[in-house]
């Protein structure tokens, strides 16, 4: 039975892909928007305020959820189906001292910089048919040996769809199939993973305590995906998606372009299911939204090699979350909630590696052998947000983040050495493999991070946001002081993040 099912679902991805693959070079010449995109304001003919409540993108209105739902296809396809996103911005950690090397693990620290941007292509082909395609650089994607950066484009989020929308007395109904990359990316709420974190992440070391660097749910099957979702919209109440992905290559390789074969997120057969059901209500200038969601993913350890069937780990995700708007001129108001439960089931090979071997580099505070590694491990991730913005120019938002979660000797990078001392010098009894981290070490194994970020921001033109962000920390790696055994603590973390974030 498993073998038929697998054969159909490989049978429905290599007809997808046909049909999806014409549509693809389609949008390429009709560019795409996953953000606020000038291009949508000039398809619709609306002010982003229409779609982005508040004008704050990505997040979406009533009126934009249609618009996504109904495949991009609202009004009439422009001339120039073409944006530009960029984003300048500075990121600067509280304490930088306790660190062998802050050059190298806050890199440009307080430095302005531009960090990148992206291309967005697509829009409405179709009266039935349209996409969202977003093309991605990253200017300091690689640091090099010399402690310079070089930039690195690649695809980002894919959405291509066909759509049809049916009413009667009694029925409204949308119905589409979605190729997408991501999973989540074709969710129209953005208290999806995809979409919950917003201002993109600058790659140098001094931005890795920001915000968009702090637990977000997540999938852990990642990006970089090849997959076909059907969805449904029914009388503005029930939403319900469900797909299968498999890895980005053959036919759907442009699903990944630009990444590196050891980049790329190999899984295992079609057999990766997604699947989203959520319930909705408008009143006046209310709408709210109560959702589930979830995944089961077989990934292999090793992207460069997927001979070895010993080498697949499972991965199952399951969702909650909501979100409540009041929008109302001059006034917006969004609370979002969203937690994710992510069960990790190890490869054979990972599982014989850590468990019946103790830790292979450190040892307990007494000196005895520390416990053996999991066979599986849990985390639980929830977020809830809360923002307000005011004449769709100034605004503001207070965000609290909390990651638990099992706690694995095996992912423990500080420790003690057989004589009980903290493994700070690469010339100790375990050599350079058994050295503690210092700043990103974890010293008990345990991945718990909590923490608040305060955001205000100011939009001067529909297009562009200016914002900073403080992200205070109360927990990281599993303690509040002297997570890494080397005596820095949760707090130290604490950053200071100022952008400039525009679009055309």
């Amino acid at each position: 039975m498993r073998r038929i099912t697998m054969t159909i679902q490989r049978t429905i991805l290599r007809q997808a892909a046909l049909v999806f693959g014409v549509l693809g070079i389609a949008a390429a010449m009709f560019p795409v928007d996953s953000q606020a995109l000038p291009l949508f304001a000039r398809q619709t003919g609306q002010n982003c305020v229409a779609c982005h409540a508040g004008g704050q993108f990505p997040e979406l209105t009533p009126y934009g959820r249609m618009f996504k739902m109904t495949g991009y296809t609202i009004g009439d396809r422009v001339a120039v189906p073409l944006s530009v996103m960029g984003l300048v911005a500075s990121s600067k950690v509280k304490d930088t001292s306790k660190s062998d090397n802050p050059a190298g693990d806050f890199s440009k620290n307080g430095t302005p910089l531009f960090s990148g941007g992206s291309v967005f292509l697509g829009g409405k082909i179709t009266d039935n048919i349209g996409a969202f395609i977003q093309w991605t650089y990253d200017n300091f994607a690689v640091q090099n040996a010399d402690g310079g950066y070089s930039g690195h484009s690649s695809t980002d989020n894919v959405d291509i769809r066909y759509a049809d929308r049916f009413i009667d007395m009694n029925r409204d109904l949308i119905f589409g199939v979605s190729l997408n990359n991501n999973p989540s990316v074709s969710d129209p709420w953005n208290t999806a993973a995809a979409w919950m974190q917003y201002v993109p992440v600058p790659s140098p070391t001094s931005s890795q305590f920001i915000d968009g660097a702090a637990p977000f749910p997540g999938f852990g099957a990642g990006g970089n995906l090849a997959g076909v979702n059907l969805y449904m919209y029914l009388n503005k109440l029930v939403y319900a998606e469900l797909g299968t992905y498999q890895t980005a290559n053959g036919i759907f390789s442009p699903l990944s372009a630009g990444l590196d074969n050891a980049s790329r997120t190999k899984l295992q057969g079609a057999d990766n299911p997604y699947w989203r059901l959520a319930l909705t209500h408008e009143w006046g200038a209310h709408n709210i939204m109560v959702g589930t969601s979830g995944m089961i993913a077989h990934v292999y350890d090793d992207p460069t090699d997927t001979s070895d069937p010993n080498s697949i780990f499972r991965v199952l995700n399951t969702g909650l979350d909501a979100q409540y708007q009041y929008i109302l001129d001059p006034h917006t108001i969004t609370a979002q909630v969203a937690y994710m439960r992510q069960r990790t089931n190890y490869s054979p090979n990972t599982v014989a590696a850590n468990v019946g071997a103790g830790s292979p580099l450190f040892f307990a505070a007494d000196g005895s052998p520390l416990a053996d590694g999991n066979d599986s491990d849990t985390t639980n991730t929830f977020r809830a947000k809360l923002s307000y913005v005011y004449q769709a120019k100034y605004g503001g938002s207070l965000a609290y983040f909390n990651l638990t979660g099992t706690t694995n000797t095996a992912h423990q990078t500080s420790g003690y050495d057989p004589i009980f001392g903290i493994t700070s010098d690469p010339g100790g009894s375990l050599g350079a493999t058994g050295v503690s981290q210092r700043v990103n070490g974890n010293l008990s194994g345990n991945p718990a991070t909590r923490g608040l970020t305060y955001e205000a921001f100011w939009m001067p033109v529909q297009y562009a946001r200016v914002g900073v962000q403080y992200t205070a920390y109360s927990k990281y790696n599993g303690a509040t002081d002297n997570y890494d055994g080397l005596g820095r603590n949760a707090q130290d973390n604490n950053s200071l993040f100022f952008y400039v974030w525009g679009a055309y």
